[in-house]
């Protein structure tokens, strides 16, 4: 139900309407994978064709957590943005950022204090990371007013904030792509796990109100995104996905069947901040600054030791196995027994009829 949700679905006939290979400077596409299918965390072009620089794009964007708490929605748009940057190579101290503010009526106060509260959550989070702001937009009053049976009614967007980033990568050489790619190559989770349900789409599947929505440890998301360069940089790490909508289950998901391999994985390792529904939260919660790796067996001592001495979360999860068997297990249990293929469908229903 998550994968043919519509911000989680793939968007490949949009995307194919238009043109991205402009003077052939394209290196990662917005789709990626072993049919050019599966959905890329950024895009990577090399503007200056004699030169290996490239430039990384990426977006960031989740208007449910806005609904309940708008500060911690625009901190996790930023590092969802990002994240996404750093999963393709991109060195995190050259990235910077631009907001976007889509907003109804701000004439009401309810409505200004959101928008408040976002602006508070951009310069917070964007001050310690030390990623600028050079530039962005607003778009406020998107409301439509109208009248049914004599009777006054409006219609208001959802308080909404998309922030783009934009990177650098010495080389595009070194830049990676989210797709699996060898069978035996270990899987790792980067990041911690809370329960940060709010707003995330196992709620909105499931029709659940509420809850914590995910928040952003500022100084731990500086080093989880300096690690993760310095592992891209190096060689350690073979493909990296960022987890968003969905979590864990929809990271791994999307891994697998834009690569063609399969996973058997064992979730019980990843630490939860409480013991409820602690499998429901490994799968599911959508807490930020988190990655999956896919690291070879010969580089794991040295992935394992540079993550470890930097102080940043990580857990050894499964492996890459070369069928169309996607396994998750915990504790003994089956979690998830599909296909990769079977899943993929899913992935790719929702906007076929377009």
């Amino acid at each position: 139900k998550i994968l043919s949700q519509p911000n989680v679905a793939s968007k490949h006939w949009i995307i194919r309407q238009y043109d991205h290979e402009v003077q052939g400077g394209s290196v990662i596409k917005p789709l990626v994978g072993i049919k050019n299918d599966g959905p890329s965390d950024a895009a990577v072009v090399r503007p200056v064709l004699s030169s290996r620089r490239g430039v990384v794009i990426s977006c960031g964007m989740n208007p449910h957590y806005g609904d309940l708490d708008a500060y911690h929605m625009a901190t996790s748009a930023i590092d969802e943005a990002i994240r996404n940057n750093v999963a393709v190579g991109a060195d995190p101290s050259r990235i910077a950022i631009l907001d976007n503010f889509c907003w109804g009526y701000t004439d009401r106060p309810e409505t200004l204090g959101t928008l408040v509260r976002a602006a508070l959550g951009c310069h917070d989070l964007a001050t310690v990371l030390q990623t600028p702001f050079i530039s962005g937009k607003d778009s406020l009053h998107n409301e439509f007013s109208y009248k049914q049976d004599g009777e006054s009614k409006t219609i208001s967007i959802p308080s909404t904030l998309l922030i783009s980033a934009m990177g650098q990568v010495e080389s595009v050489d070194r830049c990676i792509t989210m797709d699996l790619k060898r069978a035996g190559n270990r899987l790792y989770q980067v990041g911690s796990t809370g329960q940060d349900f709010g707003g995330s789409h196992f709620n909105l599947v499931h029709g659940i109100d509420g809850g914590s929505v995910p928040k952003v440890n500022a100084e731990r998301a500086k080093r989880i995104f300096a690690t993760i360069h310095q592992g891209i940089h190096a060689g350690f790490i073979r493909s990296c996905h960022d987890m968003s909508e969905g979590g864990l289950a929809t990271c791994l998901a999307e891994m697998s069947f834009a690569g063609g391999f399969g996973i058997q994985a064992n979730i019980e390792s990843i630490k939860v901040t409480e013991d409820q529904n602690a499998d429901w939260t490994r799968l599911f919660a959508e807490s930020n600054t988190r990655f999956v790796c896919e690291v070879e067996p010969e580089h794991q001592s040295e992935f394992e030791s540079l993550f470890t001495s930097a102080d940043c979360p990580i857990q050894e999860i499964g492996e890459v196995v070369d069928s169309q068997q996607f396994e998750i297990r915990s504790n003994g249990s089956v979690l998830v027994d599909s296909d990769w293929e079977e899943l993929k469908r899913c992935w790719q229903s929702r906007l076929d009829w377009a």
